[in-house]
């Protein structure tokens, strides 16, 4: 049975206040997390996943203080976030299951899984974690890497798996994997978000092609 979505399950500790982001990165991160909801891979849907929001995006920023900034949790609904719905993540500890947010709201239940991506390649710089049954049914088609049935999003377990598709070199050729223990979820990462958003789409509409003849 696959875990219910939009639950955070890592220890948090959550400063209340705004996040201090740039107009340019801000932008940035929001028109492709836009392009997302737009493409239906992030978003909210009442048959959906209990009717919890799904998805979420995250960028590494010039500030020091913050490791990465990433949208904050169940703001699926909304056809494009402000300011106060991202947050930054401050400090992560995958072994403790431990992570210190600031923002206006809190981040999401995959942020733990982010911070695992961007600790063991530090050329990463952008992550976009979606809900796509066409591309995670596709997954074998596709050949693309994938975590085992058997280990639930948000956890130590989902972010140690992901190290080892690293590790493994599964992810040597390919910026995008499944995680088969997390319905339709699929995750894509590049140098920059444009790369992370042409990688997804690019899975996206090769899904498709394999639906339309299947």
């Amino acid at each position: 049975m696959h875990d219910p979505e939009g639950v955070i399950k890592y220890q948090l500790t959550h400063i209340e206040e705004p996040v201090p982001l740039s107009a340019t990165e801000f932008s940035q991160i929001n028109a492709w997390r836009t392009m997302a909801y737009q493409l239906g891979v992030i978003g909210q849907d009442s048959t959906r996943y209990g009717g919890l929001g799904f998805g979420n995006i995250s960028q590494i920023v010039t500030h020091k203080a913050i490791q990465f900034i990433i949208s904050g949790t169940q703001t699926g609904h909304e056809a494009s976030l402000s300011l106060a719905q991202y947050c930054g993540i401050l400090t992560a500890d995958i072994d403790r299951n431990t992570m210190t947010a600031q923002g206006l709201c809190k981040p999401s239940s995959e942020a733990l899984t982010h911070a695992m991506i961007y600790a063991i390649n530090p050329t990463i710089k952008a992550i976009i974690h979606v809900h796509s049954p066409e591309i995670w049914h596709a997954a074998q088609p596709l050949n693309l890497p994938c975590t085992a049935t058997d280990i639930p999003y948000g956890t130590p377990e989902m972010a140690l798996a992901v190290e080892q598709l690293f590790i493994d070199k599964q992810l040597a050729n390919t910026g995008t994997f499944a995680m088969l223990g997390h319905q339709d979820g699929i995750v894509s990462f590049g140098l920059t978000l444009e790369k992370a958003g042409i990688e997804l789409i690019k899975y996206l509409a090769a899904a498709r092609a394999i639906n339309a003849y299947s």
